[in-house]
């Protein structure tokens, strides 16, 4: 199983984001810099029911890759969270993958007071989880 190493600041981020919305999916991207995750860009979920599902706002998206780009930063990851579910990719979040190159990173809350973060990559048209190690 392939390894991906984030900063500890970073996973706290997430984490720390996934919380503040407990009733619902929160989404962003991450980028990396010189291939090393560092930096979260969150975009407004306006799904219809964004406590079982997320959807980017289209504008924030644009908006929001046009400054990884003139950051020097290339997208590494998708994040979003499940609040009250595993974090496990669900059937839609693997019918409506975009950018196959990037990480999915998700965040659950259902984990009776331990906040989870899990990791997954696009591999023949498959989410196959990866290892993701947090350090300082």
């Amino acid at each position: 199983m392939p390894r991906w190493i984030m900063p500890r600041s970073l996973a706290v981020q997430l984490l720390h984001a996934a919380q503040c919305s407990p009733e619902a999916e929160i989404c962003g991207l991450v980028s990396s810099q010189a291939g090393a995750p560092a930096r979260y860009w969150p975009i407004g979920n306006i799904a219809e029911q964004p406590a079982c599902n997320f959807e980017m706002d289209a504008e924030q998206l644009i908006r929001a890759q046009q400054r990884i780009r003139e950051a020097g930063h290339e997208l590494w990851a998708i994040f979003h969270s499940h609040p009250s579910s595993p974090a496990e990719p669900s059937a839609k979040d693997l019918a409506e993958t975009a950018y196959p190159q990037a990480l999915r990173l998700i965040a659950t809350l259902n984990t009776k007071g331990v906040l989870e973060l899990r990791c997954w990559s696009l591999e023949q048209g498959q989410l196959d989880e990866q290892l993701l190690r947090i350090r300082d």
